[in-house]
Formats: C-alpha cells, sequence, structure tokens
C-alpha cells in the first residue's frame, strides 16, 4: 500500500508524539532553565497534551498542503464518541457519591482478606476494580481505581519504585480486565459486533483467563512491596469520608449507568453529563472537587490520537496481515505499545477471511499489552492525569511505566497463551 504525501506527514509527526511522550522531563527541565517562557515549557511537558498538540500541527500542515475545506472534511470524517464519553465518565466515576461506594466495595472485599490493611486493600483496588470496568466500562474503572490508590496509597511518603509498580499493574489489569463482556474493552468492543462475540464467548475465551490474570499480578505487587504497603494507615485513622446520603449514591449510580448504556450515543450521553452537572451544582455540598480539568485534557490527548491515528492505517494493516496468528500475537502485543489497542484491532476487523485463531490472537495480544503505555489503552491518560501529581516533577516518566508494566504484561500473554 502506497501512503500519499499527506499519510507521510501524518506518520513523521505520529512518531513525533510519541518521541514527545517520552521527553516530558526535557521540557520541565526547559521551563526551569527558561522562567521567561514556562508557561509554554510546562504545557509542552504535560502527556496528556502531546497527541493534541501535534494533531492540530497536522491539520494546519494539511490546511497549507490541501486547503482548509479538505482539512476540515478529514476532522469531520473522525468519530470523536471515544473522547467525549471517556470525559463524561471519568467525571461522574470521580464524584465523591461513586467513589465512596467503591471504597465502600473495596473495604467490603478487603475485610475478608486475612492481611494488613495496606495489603489487603491494593490487592482489592488490583483485583476487585477492574474487574468490575467489564461492567462500569475501562474507564470508569480506571478512574475509580486511581482515586482510591492516590487517596490512600499514594498520598503517603511510599517509594517511587512501589508507586510506579502500583501504576503498571493497574494499566495492565485495567487493560484485561474489561474482557469479561464485549462492551466495556475499547479493543474488545471494535470488533465483537462484526464477528459476533457475544457475553458467553468474552467469558470462555478471555474473562476467566483475564481474571485468574488479574488477580495473579494483584497478588504478586502486593506481595514484592509488602513491607512498605502493610505499613500504610488503616482507613479508620485517616480523614474520614464525609457521609453521602443513599438517595444521592444512588442516582449518581443512575448517571453513571445512563452513561455506560448510551456510549456509542454522543448525544445521549452528553445529554445525561448535562442533567448530571446541573445536580452537581445543585448539591455542591455532597461533591468533592470535580475532576473537569483532568477530563478535558484526557479527551484533549484521545481526540489527538484519533487525528493523527487515521492516517497510519498504510503502513499498520499491512504490517498486522503479514503476520501468521502465533506472530500477530506477540506483534500486536508490542505494537500496542506505540498505538493505540483499539485502532489494531479496528484494522483487524476490515479485513475478511480472517480465522478464529487469528482474531483471537490478535484481540489477545493487543489486551495484553494495554498497559506498556499512556498511549497503549484509552483509559490510561485517565489514570495518569489523577495520580501523576505525587510522582517527582508531576510526572510519570514512560520508561519508568514501561519497566513496571512488564511484569504484569507477561502474566498476561502467558494467561491468553497457555490456558
Amino acid at each position: 500500500m502506497n501512503p500519499t504525501p499527506i499519510e507521510l506527514v501524518a506518520t513523521v509527526l505520529f512518531a513525533l508524539a510519541v518521541l514527545h511522550t517520552f521527553s516530558t522531563k526535557y521540557f520541565h527541565r526547559l521551563a526551569e532553565r527558561q522562567p521567561a517562557h514556562s508557561g509554554i515549557w510546562h504545557l509542552l511537558a504535560e502527556v496528556e497534551v502531546v497527541f493534541g498538540f501535534w494533531a492540530i500541527v497536522f491539520v494546519l500542515t494539511m490546511m497549507a498542503l490541501l486547503g482548509t475545506s479538505e482539512a476540515a472534511a478529514y476532522v469531520d470524517s473522525r468519530n470523536f464518541t471515544e473522547p467525549m464519553f471517556v470525559f463524561a465518565i471519568m467525571v461522574i466515576a470521580g464524584t465523591r457519591p461513586i467513589v465512596w461506594l467503591a471504597a465502600r466495595l473495596v473495604d467490603g472485599l478487603a475485610r475478608l482478606l486475612p492481611w494488613r490493611n495496606g495489603l489487603e486493600f491494593c490487592f482489592s483496588v488490583l483485583a476487585l476494580v477492574p474487574l468490575l470496568g467489564s461492567f462500569i466500562t475501562e474507564p470508569a474503572a480506571m478512574t475509580l481505581a486511581a482515586m482510591l490508590l492516590a487517596r490512600r496509597v499514594y498520598a503517603v511518603n511510599v517509594s517511587n519504585t512501589t508507586k510506579y509498580a502500583l501504576l503498571g499493574t493497574l494499566f495492565v489489569n485495567v487493560s484485561i480486565g474489561g474482557v469479561l463482556t464485549p462492551f466495556a474493552a475499547p479493543p474488545v468492543l471494535m470488533v465483537a459486533g462484526q464477528w459476533n462475540w457475544d457475553m458467553v464467548f468474552m467469558l470462555t475465551h478471555f474473562g476467566w483467563k483475564a481474571a485468574l490474570a488479574v488477580a495473579v499480578n494483584a497478588a504478586v505487587v502486593v506481595f514484592v512491596f509488602r513491607r512498605e504497603l502493610g505499613r500504610l494507615p488503616s482507613a479508620e485513622s485517616g480523614t474520614p469520608t464525609p457521609a453521602v446520603p443513599l438517595p444521592m449514591v444512588i442516582l449518581h449510580v443512575l448517571f453513571l449507568a445512563g452513561l455506560v448504556v448510551f456510549a456509542h450515543h454522543p448525544a445521549m450521553f452528553m445529554g445525561i453529563f448535562l442533567l448530571f452537572m446541573g445536580v452537581a451544582t445543585a448539591y455542591g455540598k455532597y461533591q468533592d472537587r470535580l475532576i473537569l480539568r483532568e477530563g478535558l485534557l484526557v479527551a484533549f490527548f484521545l481526540a489527538g490520537l484519533v487525528v493523527l491515528g487515521g492516517q497510519q492505517r498504510w503502513w499498520l494493516q499491512p504490517l498486522l496481515m503479514d503476520m501468521s496468528s502465533d506472530a500477530v500475537f506477540f506483534g500486536a502485543t508490542a505494537l500496542t505499545a506505540i498505538t493505540d489497542n483499539a485502532a489494531l484491532t479496528y484494522l483487524g476487523s476490515l479485513v475478511e477471511g480472517l480465522s478464529d485463531e487469528f482474531k483471537y490472537m490478535l484481540v489477545a495480544g493487543a489486551v495484553a499489552g494495554g498497559g506498556l503505555t499512556v498511549i497503549a489503552n484509552a483509559p490510561n491518560p485517565a489514570g495518569m492525569s489523577i495520580v501523576r501529581r505525587h510522582f517527582k516533577d508531576q510526572t510519570v516518566h514512560p520508561l519508568g511505566l514501561l519497566a513496571a508494566a512488564l511484569p504484569p504484561t507477561i502474566v498476561a500473554m502467558l494467561a491468553f497463551r497457555l490456558l
């Protein structure tokens, strides 16, 4: 497949955007060295800004080369439902009533475990919440788990190594924890309708393997860092969460459920979101600060990925289709680290005559590699935006995340490949 000049431009800019995500610390240093221009350098140091920034560069380049109408037509042809949905569900999932309910569920599971406070809490967050993502969607699960870890673990002075290990495990577990159903994980959603993968299929081919891998990953990271996590304060010794009336909790659960049901209908779920904003304003005493800024930054990131990613088909699809069923499993795992895993499976769904084994290996590889980088899986930027303020320079280094995510990724690969 011969690329057009504009596709080549898009690929170069896409590569620069990937390189930019690995270079955010450099922009932090520039901000310190050049205080007169620190604003722009701090902006470019925000991981969530990267792909949106380079997407704007691409659209401006497209306008210069092809004209304004052609550039506008291309942007109009992109589907921005996912960025809009992630923004809406991040904000609602991060409200006090929903976080309070999630904390009660996590504490309930923790009480059944024979460990000390921090160990049982971290295991419950890393094992239970990602699997809930199969029903409340992965972005919601990521938001809840990240907020719980940020409040109970990251806010305490734990080591940087522990922070990275927990985040890498969370990213991997959320990516694989959403495959119990055909609608919650973006890479599964892209192919489920086309390939007739229903709930029974997902549970029997993916779900039980993912659940086992999630539990193993959570247990391993808790065991390895047991000394540090075991010293975490108990929930009772911290600042108590203000009481939330049951009707308010139920109402927020209904808002969340409405978003999940109408996840593919922007007019519907944005209408529900606007109604939620009205309720949140009217009953502000039952809310903490809404994470609107974080949600908008994540949406900007994903929208940029949609714009730039739409021009990568010319090299991604032939690369995938030239692989055997065995090779595509490892190829998809590796490629998802530099591209969105949903984009990989979508390209696969466009090809007719794929074997059932090839389809399984493509999706299994895509979800297994979904925790390796911030761009690998759509919910990852949501989690990073919530916890990164607890890291040095408020930056999660991509290589640190990659190293932390490799062990749980290997566990996920073994589960999908050998079981």
